[in-house]
């Protein structure tokens, strides 16, 4: 069930509708625009099953006398305002008095911000590494950005029928940021700074010792000592989770507990995320199992685009998984994975970035795009968001920048 709204000086033959969900967008219209996504169509709706209760799904569309122009998915969430907010851990407590200033000053903010909720229509998916824009491949940038001023009055007027105040694009990566970038400024969207993706590049490797011979000495060192154990794991490489879902669902929440960031609602998948994922597009997902013995001691799910495979979600048993040092394990598996299948990145999202850094990635800049209906709460927000990014309050991120500053 769709609604339809066309705003003033719409041209004629347009209409932008919001839908229930991209489910309700033809396939083959989204796939055109997006052929290559490992988060496209089929999986969006994958997600659409089970969805959290605190997120809303939605979607919106243009079509023109030549048919379907440009799609955004969306969804509805209660945001609260101190999400980018998190502690640091007890090895990153203490420091000078500048640290002790800075700690002061993010628990100040997070007090004062504490409990505030905003209601967020969001253009995008809270399951995707970045916001899937579709438009029409054959649309001159005029005609592009003319499209998006559309789809954007659109996605306005739901917000307000939603009584939801408050607008963001999440995740637009550097290439996305370019594309759609000038047409949400031109709308009054402002630059809000997301956390950045960890990115591996492998151009020029074609086993484990070429990854490991770019890394540091202690780093290469500590990891060759790790993989000597690897002898006792048992890696398995399957397209589903037929038999063990009730296994991975608790190994992802197990390590989710083990976090030392928390980011709300957006940590909740839907459920029967994992086999519905499989289900809808097996030769783009791909599991690998980790046994020590008869135990299923992790999990790793990674899903495969033509030039990167992203590692979407890693879940382990703790102690076990340490003990046996799992995490670099899958790491060189990963690495020996994207050698064989021709993938030049390894791509591991935006969390515990600690690790990752030592393991040669670099980090790709993520950005969101924020504007709130009320114009002076919007002049607010224009004030606030060079506080309220979220690199600056991840502890993994702080610490690498100092050392850079260091450096």
């Amino acid at each position: 069930m769709t609604t339809s709204s066309t705003g003033a000086g719409t041209p004629a033959g347009r209409q932008v509708r919001i839908h229930a969900g991209v489910t309700d967008i033809a396939r083959q219209d989204w796939i055109a625009c997006r052929p290559d996504d490992a988060e496209g169509w089929d999986y969006l709706v994958a997600c659409e099953t089970g969805t959290p209760p605190s997120f809303r799904l939605a979607a919106a569309s243009l079509t023109d006398g030549k048919g379907f122009r440009g799609g955004l998915p969306l969804f509805t969430v209660g945001y609260r305002l101190d999400t980018p907010f998190q502690e640091e851990s007890a090895a990153q407590a203490g420091g000078s008095l500048g640290d002790q200033l800075g700690r002061l000053a993010r628990s100040g903010a997070r007090a004062l911000l504490r409990g505030q909720e905003w209601r967020l229509l969001a253009i995008g998916s809270p399951f995707t590494e970045n916001c899937p824009v579709a438009l029409d491949p054959m649309l001159t940038p005029a005609e592009r950005d003319a499209v998006l001023a559309e789809l954007l009055r659109g996605v306005e007027a739901e917000a307000r029928r939603q009584k939801a105040g408050l607008i963001a694009v999440k995740d637009l990566d550097p290439a996305e940021m370019e594309r759609v970038g000038p047409a949400l400024r031109a709308a009054g969207y402002v630059v809000l700074e997301s956390l950045p993706h960890a990115v591996l590049d492998l151009a020029g490797t074609s086993t484990v010792d070429d990854w490991l011979a770019r890394l540091s000495s202690a780093t290469r060192k500590d990891l060759r000592r790790k993989l000597k154990r690897a002898d006792r794991v048992s890696v398995e490489w399957r397209h589903s989770i037929a038999g063990l879902e009730e296994e991975v669902r608790a190994l992802y929440d197990a390590t989710r507990a083990q976090s030392h960031v928390r980011y709300g609602d957006f940590e909740d998948l839907p459920d029967g995320y994992f086999e519905r994922v499989a289900a809808a597009q097996p030769e783009r997902t791909l599991f690998a199992f980790y046994r020590i013995g008869d135990q299923l001691a992790a999990f790793n799910l990674l899903l495969l685009e033509p030039d990167r495979v992203i590692d979407k979600f890693l879940g382990m048993a703790y102690p076990l998984a340490r003990d046996h040092d799992l995490y670099a394990v899958s790491w060189a598996e990963n690495v020996k994975l994207c050698q064989r299948l021709g993938k030049r990145f390894l791509q591991t999202g935006q969390t515990a970035f600690a690790s990752k850094l030592r393991y040669g990635s670099g980090l790709r800049p993520s950005t969101i795009m924020v504007k709130h209906l009320n114009p002076a709460l919007h002049a607010l927000v224009r004030l606030a968001v060079p506080w309220l990014g979220f690199p600056r309050w991840d502890p993994d991120l702080v610490a690498h920048h100092k050392r850079e500053q260091v450096s």
